[in-house]
């Protein structure tokens, strides 16, 4: 995927200087409509007086709206938020690291990266049943049924089962499903990605989705069960170490400035 050049206009205008910015939602996911938000998501890093201070900076930036004829969704949060959400089984925020869809970036973010890994427990896959469960639950209430929360469902479940099996973030559904190979994955990201966003089905088997969401639930169940990743993380001693030099070197920079 090529990077629109005005999504480096949401870097330079974010009011704290980031580590990374990437693009996360259906473009990372691989079932973009043609009127897809883009879905910004990073670190920022607050300077320390906003840190130490009495009065605490924005932890978490958010900004959402029509900008230069793109339509953005953007959120980041200060490094230490950031840091601590990795040390928890937040899957959301391992796939906004590691998305290779990236707008911006720092070393800082290339060795956050290479911390990933020791972010990873068989827990994650608690994130991932929650998810899906989530957008089951849209689907069922949509009337009439929508393919997007579908789409979502089937993408966190199969993210889940190959987190668990591999050790591995992989958020695209289209490679996925090299592996998986589910006949019907094609066919919904060709409703979803040629029509509107909340595009409608017209026919659906609802019964045939709900034994298959049923499947893939136990499929995951098993693969969580029978996972060699570790009970807890590993990473707080690489990331406190990252903060903290982080942190310094912000209050420096500023110093010489």
């Amino acid at each position: 995927m090529n990077i629109d050049p005005r999504l480096h206009r949401q870097v330079t205008e974010h009011p704290y200087p980031l580590l990374f910015a990437t693009i996360s939602g259906a473009h990372l996911y691989g079932f973009p409509s043609p009127d897809s938000d883009f879905d910004l998501r990073g670190i920022h890093r607050l300077p320390l007086r906003e840190v130490i201070g009495l009065e605490m900076g924005e932890e978490t930036v958010e900004k959402s709206g029509i900008d230069d004829g793109l339509e953005i969704d953007l959120v980041t949060h200060d490094v230490k938020k950031f840091f601590g959400l990795m040390l928890k089984k937040n899957g959301y925020v391992l796939e906004q690291l590691l998305s290779p869809l990236i707008v911006f970036k720092t070393p800082e973010h290339e060795e956050l990266k290479a911390i990933a890994p020791a972010c990873i427990t068989k827990h994650h896959a608690h994130h991932y049943f929650g998810f899906a469960e989530t957008q089951w639950k849209l689907f069922l209430k949509a009337d009439p049924p929508h393919g997007k929360p579908l789409l979502y469902v089937y993408r966190v479940l199969l993210t889940g089962i190959h987190l668990m099996r591999t050790g591995e973030v992989e958020a695209n559904l289209v490679r996925l499903n090299e592996t998986a190979k589910l006949p019907y994955i094609s066919e919904l990201i060709a409703r979803k990605t040629g029509g509107p966003e909340k595009g409608r089905l017209d026919q659906v088997d609802l019964a045939f989705h709900q034994q298959e969401y049923e499947r893939l639930r136990g499929m995951l169940q098993s693969a969580f069960e029978s996972s060699q990743l570790p009970e807890s993380p590993t990473a707080a001693a690489a990331l406190n170490d990252l903060l903290v030099r982080v942190r310094l070197d912000a209050d420096s920079s500023s110093r010489r400035t």
